[in-house]
């Protein structure tokens, strides 16, 4: 938000300087988040004086070029070559010094130096009027008023405003300080806190409102109360469109806003100066009455941006007796607006409902400096004297008069808020005593009334303007901000209590787990859980009804939590891809968010995408494509790091895998695992292999809180035996090493798979499986004989069950 510390100065009166004031306002959560320098016109003809031509001598080597001298008021005349055709002696005249910085049309600035042209020394330029970016003329030299003094400033005679702007980042809860008088007001309460007493508020008198004629009556309808609690209009006849005064430009530019003319101008001054938002009606396009009134669905409404819109059954209108001319508090309608040829307004000053102006601005993506105020709250007792304001305004830049009464439609007051202020209650929040004098001082000085006074609380009505201080503790934070908390002073002792948190601390696995994936290349994302909606017709295992939607969405691309962290992955991968990094591997500890018919739930993730080459690329590394055996590595070391044993791998139950396994505790799914089907890579226009896992994480979390036992190193050694095995193809690893569990519990230490063939000189339908088994006893030496047995008994029950033979 911009202040114009011109402006702001109209309010209170104040000889600090703009760092005192911008420092001041930050302490009082107004945070200036920078101050920047306004010049009316660029440059502000620094530099610029008013000279005199004593002498005006044709240049002896040029036929359009005069040689002058002219007086600029330190003493000493200096001689200007000049090429306009009307210089003439005794002129008064603008002279840009050396040194001086004009700018041109494009903003470019070019310095006047001494130079020589044709042969004559020339200290400066007599200028023209586009030259001084005062006007488009440049058939000659500007003369001015003969009764100038030589070495007048420019900026003098021109009346060029300068200004310094602050950037204020306000806070949402601050609906009092958006506009130059709430920030005076907070001001005010600054220098009063600091003993400055003479800081009065100084409201724009309205005295001088008064109605001419009743010759232009619009009668007024609210229908909604609550959506409209208050509505004020009047009429002005007789009015002149037109560019507005150059006072009322300047002040608008110095925020950043482009004047327009003079009725719309007023209404952003106004809104500006006094946080009221209003609007201004053509009389003659109003047919019949104003009806404040919501519309059916699907109604049609083109806005000023020549935008139609859809209306929605809830958006609040302003009609007349044919149709909707406005959105209530958002934005005015291209068919009723004021035009050049306007000659009567109905003038509309209103309060409307925050909820209902903020729902109405998002459907319809609409931000504009009302809705920005109305939806946080305005005050609603200002309404019609912001009307007066705005009435008295419009007159003096563009005629008119009025010629209506003012129609106030208020059927139920908006209260003010009474809360009782505890001493004790501050003293314990703030952590020092404030003395009860200082505590009323400040209160009033933020027009909050003290209605009773005890040894031990005050009693207070809130003004209902001050939408965010309706607690004990909101007033407690009034009093802090105002009074100082660079005031507050802070003990030296910091007293800390030591807790034990276990080691299975959510964070703290979270830490292993990163640090793990991070050594093996992985980077960490993190996705948006707001996603599309239509990203659950890509998988048949995720339903509609259970989407968890939102209300207001940013987009139609925002507008549904998401039940799987999949698809933003994809987003990712393709992100990247189209960036030329397509070697990736990305992991993201996040949420999916459900409705399910027992209620809202949350499951955490963690998930892990890899696609691309293994190795960056290098003289000493052939490229190689990340595969699903080296995917299912990273997994297995993750629930390794983390102690996870005793897991089975089933079919992957989920359609988004061409290709995948689920590893499972039990009954329960710890991990599913795959590549991505092709048709899913498709749709994310990826064209490379793309390998997924997803962990459940709460499961993860449950099995590593068990304690952790720990054995001695066996004393004896271990043998290894190894078994060439013909099998079906149709035969898994994973049935071998579940019957060399079974077989033997207790001295089989580890199985592995180290080669798999097929082809030739194999049966068909066959392949071999070279397996090693590790045998050990910790209490004593295995002999040859306990081996031998073991080995039977594996080797038969593969034949038994699998149908396996020795190669």
């Amino acid at each position: 938000m911009k202040i114009s510390y011109n402006w702001l100065k109209q309010f209170i009166k104040t000889e600090w300087t703009s760092e005192e004031t911008a420092s001041l306002l930050t302490d009082l959560g107004l945070e200036v988040e920078g101050v920047e320098k306004y010049e009316s016109l660029k440059g502000g003809l620094k530099g610029v004086v008013v000279g005199h031509v004593l002498t005006c001598v044709q240049h002896t080597n040029a036929d359009k070029l005069r040689v002058t001298t002219v007086d600029i008021g330190d003493g000493t005349p200096i001689q200007i070559v000049c090429g306009a055709s009307n210089v003439a002696v005794g002129q008064k005249v603008p002279v840009a010094t050396i040194g001086t910085k004009l700018y041109d049309k494009e903003g470019n600035a070019f310095e006047i130096k001494k130079g020589k042209i044709r042969g004559e020394e020339s200290h400066g330029m007599i200028c023209a009027e586009d030259e001084l970016g005062l006007g488009e003329g440049h058939d000659g030299i500007m003369i001015l008023a003969d009764d100038l003094v030589p070495g007048t400033p420019a900026s003098k005679v021109f009346n060029i405003e300068t200004d310094e702007v602050f950037e204020i980042g306000l806070t949402p809860n601050r609906a009092d300080a958006m506009s130059h008088w709430g920030v005076a007001r907070d001001l005010r309460a600054g220098l009063i806190q600091k003993n400055i007493n003479h800081s009065e508020l100084i409201t724009p008198p309205v005295n001088k409102f008064k109605v001419e004629k009743r010759t232009l009556k619009i009668d007024v309808k609210v229908e909604d109360a609550k959506l409209a609690p208050r509505y004020c209009g009047v009429t002005i006849s007789g009015i002149t469109v037109k560019p507005s005064p150059e006072w009322l430009k300047n002040r608008l530019k110095s925020i950043g806003l482009t004047p327009k003319n003079n009725i719309v101008d007023v209404t952003n001054y106004v809104l500006h100066e006094l946080g009221q938002p209003l609007h201004a009606f053509d009389a003659s396009k109003i047919n019949g009455k104003v009806i404040v009134k919501t519309v059916p669905a699907g109604t049609k409404f083109t806005t000023l941006d020549d935008i139609e819109r859809t209306l929605h059954e809830e958006d609040l209108m302003i009609c007349d007796e044919k149709g909707p001319l406005c959105i209530a508090g958002v934005f005015g309608g291209k068919n009723s607006g004021v035009s050049e040829n306007t000659n009567a307004i109905f003038l509309e000053s209103a309060y409307f409902n925050p909820v209902s102006v903020r729902k109405t601005a998002k459907r319809h993506t609409l931000s504009t400096d009302a809705s920005f105020r109305f939806e946080r709250g305005i005050d609603p007792n200002i309404t019609p004297y912001a009307l007066k304001r705005a009435a008295i305004l419009i007159q003096e830049v563009a005629g008119g008069e009025i010629t209506s009464d003012i129609v106030d439609i208020y059927p139920k007051k908006i209260e003010d808020f009474p809360v009782v202020l505890n001493f004790d209650n501050v003293k314990k929040i703030i952590g020092q005593e404030i003395p009860k004098e200082t505590i009323k001082k400040i209160l009033v000085s933020l027009d909050i009334k003290v209605t009773s006074v005890s040894d031990t609380s005050l009693g207070l009505i809130i003004p209902a303007y001050r939408v965010d201080v309706q607690r004990e503790i909101d007033v407690i934070e009034e009093i802090l901000r105002v009074y100082g908390y660079n005031n507050i002073v802070f003990s030296k002792k910091l007293n800390a209590t030591i807790s034990n948190s276990p080691r299975t601390e959510d964070y703290k696995v979270q830490n292993i787990v990163a640090n793990q994936l991070t050594s093996l290349g992985f980077n960490e994302m993190m996705a948006n859980s707001l996603t599309s909606p239509e990203y659950i017709k890509l998988s048949e295992n995720l339903r509609e009804e259970f989407n968890v939607t939102i209300l207001n969405p940013l987009s139609n691309d925002l507008s549904a939590m998401r039940q799987s962290l999949l698809f933003s992955g994809l987003e990712a991968i393709s992100y990247n891809i189209n960036r030329r990094n397509s070697d990736l591997k990305l992991f993201e500890f996040g949420k999916s968010y459900h409705k399910f018919p027992s209620g809202y739930e949350e499951q955490k993730h963690l998930t892990l995408l890899v696609s691309g080459n293994r190795l960056n690329e290098s003289w000493t590394t052939a490229q190689k494509p990340s595969d699903f055996f080296l995917f299912k590595g990273y997994v297995n070391a993750i629930l390794s790091r983390l102690g996870i044993e005793k897991t089975q791998n089933k079919p992957v139950n989920s359609d988004v895998f061409a290709e995948g396994i689920a590893i499972v505790v039990g009954n329960d799914t710890l991990v599913e695992l795959g590549t991505v089907k092709k048709s899913l890579l498709k749709h994310f226009d990826i064209k490379q292999e793309v390998l997924f896992a997803d962990f459940n994480w709460a499961l993860i979390l449950k099995l590593i809180s068990t304690k952790i036992k720990f054995t001695e190193i066996p004393k004896y050694p271990e043998v290894r035996r190894d078994l060439a095995l013909l099998v079906d193809e149709s035969v898994a690893f994973d049935a071998i090493y579940n019957i060399a569990r079974q077989s033997e519990k207790s001295l089989l230490k580890d199985i592995n798979l180290f080669d798999v063939y097929q082809g030739n000189n194999l049966p068909e339908g066959k392949k071999s499986y070279a397996v090693s088994f590790v045998i050990q006893d910790n209490t004593k030496t295995l002999t040859d004989t306990q081996i031998e047995k073991i080995m039977g008994k594996l080797q038969n029950n593969f034949e038994t069950e699998l149908g396996a033979s020795l190669r």
